[in-house]
């Protein structure tokens, strides 16, 4: 019978679990490199924009409001992340801007898209 290999958690220099573990999200004290942040604001702004578009396109809502609502609100909910939750230096990511811009574009095109499919499939 082989005997169970103990797997060996693989740590960072400043001790903390590595990069893959969920719990990583919310602690202030990890660290970050440049392209995990980066791609965590992006995927949290592609939830975002699904799940907003979704809303809006259930509930009939249209006009420019609620699309900047849409853009206030996920643009909100990414600084009170980065700099609330993580409070990460945003200088050495690029400043607000950079980080305000990871994944906008994209998340604004899957809103939209969301919104609009939803709204005429479900109203119309």
């Amino acid at each position: 019978m082989k005997e169970a290999k103990s797997v060996p958690q693989q740590h960072h220099q400043n001790g903390h679990l590595s990069p893959f573990k969920f719990a990583k999200l919310l602690d202030p004290e990890a660290s970050w490199d440049k392209d995990q942040l980066g791609d965590v604001l992006h995927w949290i702004r592609q939830a975002m924009g699904l799940v907003f578009g979704l809303l809006w396109g259930a509930f009939p809502v249209v006009g420019g409001f609620w699309f900047m609502l849409f853009l206030v609100l996920s643009s909100g909910i990414i600084y009170g992340y980065y700099s609330v939750i993580l409070k990460v230096d945003e200088e050495e990511f690029g400043g607000h801007g950079a980080l305000l811009q990871e994944g906008l574009f994209a998340s604004t095109t899957l809103f939209l898209l969301s919104w609009i499919l939803v709204y005429s499939l479900g109203h119309f």
